[in-house]
């Protein structure tokens, strides 16, 4: 078995000092409090082996990394009649695009762009009857963490900034895509982008994609095999906005960035390792997590390709 502690150590030491020219986003203001100089990586394999380091034990907002989450849920609830929904074609425009939409009749290219979440949002809104504290309870079991919770403050933020957001479920409402009240649908949206979790609970979080015999600790399966299959699918050509080719080149692994310098990435049948630094590139995604990740799985051939 690869020596991943000593692997992550030695590329966390090299990488710490690389000059960063990310930025932290300053359109989500409490965003920008965020000590743009954190860094952390922890890996969890799927015998359930730990390794950290640097600052992996800090809770941040882990942003668009929870519409992975969001998707796992509504997926189980709709099976493959989500798909009528919302798409699962790369997208090639930024994150929050509104030009698609029209073209597509109100049908967004994936599940990970701010529109394609806000549909998922949409759907939960109507299968759950508390959506917000059944959301956190499905996260909470899926982590085996009774600690995990929204940032009500980030939450806040979002909503006071969420222009752009609220235009898309508008507009989105008016192609018949949106089912429920626009209100409670962006107040979901803007709640789980504010989940907070560390880079050790964000790999833990996301093993079920990884190990194929995964239960939760109540004995529930997540997602069947061809479920999962492809979620990784969808996470390897849509998980990074208008990056996610460059991501698939550079890493080769399936994976989900947040605006909060968080990413996660999964190896099927060996680990999730989560990569957190708040400094994103012009595409929105985290300067040094993204160079981590590349220097990582070619340092343990463990891309999937």
């Amino acid at each position: 078995m690869e020596d991943y502690k000593k692997i992550i150590e030695d590329i966390y030491l090299e990488i710490k000092n690389v000059e960063d020219i990310g930025k932290v986003p300053d359109y989500i203001p409490e965003l920008s409090n965020i000590d743009p100089d954190n860094f952390g990586i922890n890996i969890t394999t799927i015998d359930r082996q730990n390794f950290g380091v640097g600052d992996f034990d800090k809770k941040f907002s882990i942003q668009s990394v929870s519409k992975l989450l969001s998707l796992t849920l509504a997926y189980r609830f709709e099976g493959a009649k989500i798909w009528e929904r919302v798409d699962v074609e790369p997208s090639g425009n930024p994150f929050n695009s509104l030009l698609q939409l029209e073209a597509d009749k109100g049908k967004p290219r994936n599940p990970f762009i701010n529109a394609g979440a806000i549909v998922v949002c949409d759907v939960l809104v109507g299968h759950l009857k508390n959506p917000k504290e059944d959301f956190l309870a499905f996260c909470r079991e899926l982590s085996n963490n009774e600690n995990l919770n929204y940032s009500e403050k980030i939450a806040r933020s979002e909503k006071i900034t969420g222009f752009r957001n609220i235009a898309l479920a508008n507009f989105i409402k008016s192609f018949g895509n949106i089912k429920n009240d626009v209100d409670e649908v962006l107040d979901f949206y803007f709640h789980i982008c504010s989940l907070e979790m560390s880079c050790k609970e964000l790999s833990e979080i996301a093993l079920f994609l990884a190990d194929d015999t995964f239960t939760t600790h109540k004995g529930n399966k997540v997602l069947t095999m061809s479920q999962a299959k492809r979620m990784n699918a969808i996470l390897l050509t849509c998980g990074f906005y208008d990056e996610s080719g460059e991501f698939a080149f550079r890493v080769g692994l399936p994976g989900k960035s947040g605006v909060g310098g968080g990413i996660v990435a999964i190896h099927p049948d060996k680990y999730c390792i989560a990569v957190w630094s708040p400094k994103l590139n012009v595409k929105g995604n985290s300067f040094k997590g993204m160079l981590f990740l590349e220097k990582f799985t070619t340092k343990t051939a463990s891309s999937i390709f």
